[in-house]
């Protein structure tokens, strides 16, 4: 599929958003910039896939970090995703799988995959070290 410019800008308009509405905590703006909201995080392999999936992970990762953010580096645009490179960042201040809180900040250089199909955004895939993350959390 040739992506057109028009197309192009569409996506990128979704991603940027997506990922501001992240930062701002505006989860229902994020879940509507899905067609069927799905997260693939695969250093964890959890997926979450739904409205109420994905709702719940929201909840779960704010909790651990209540200011996670991220800070786009750059977007990428292929044929059928847009691929963002973003630092992303928190303080550990709520428990995270059986850890808990230690106060400590956590900074990881990431990727995610927007994957879409023609100009509905399908699912968001996250890549990371999560050694990186937990080494900085547990010192």
């Amino acid at each position: 599929m040739t992506v057109t410019e028009s197309l192009r800008e569409t996506r990128d308009r979704i991603v940027r958003e997506h990922m501001e509405s992240e930062n701002r905590h505006e989860f229902d703006v994020t879940l509507a910039t899905f067609d069927h909201p799905r997260y693939e995080i695969v250093p964890t392999g959890d997926v979450y896939d739904g409205p109420q999936e994905v709702s719940a992970y929201f909840t779960e990762s704010r909790t651990a970090f209540p200011d996670q953010r991220n800070e786009l580096i750059a977007l990428h645009h292929a044929d059928d995703a847009v691929i963002a490179e973003f630092w992303l960042k928190g303080t550990h201040r709520g428990p995270l799988r059986g850890i808990p809180p230690t106060g400590r900040e956590f900074s990881c250089r990431c990727v995610a995959i927007f994957v879409f199909e023609d100009d509905r955004l399908v699912c968001e895939r996250a890549y990371f070290d999560a050694a990186t993350i937990l080494r900085q959390l547990t010192g």
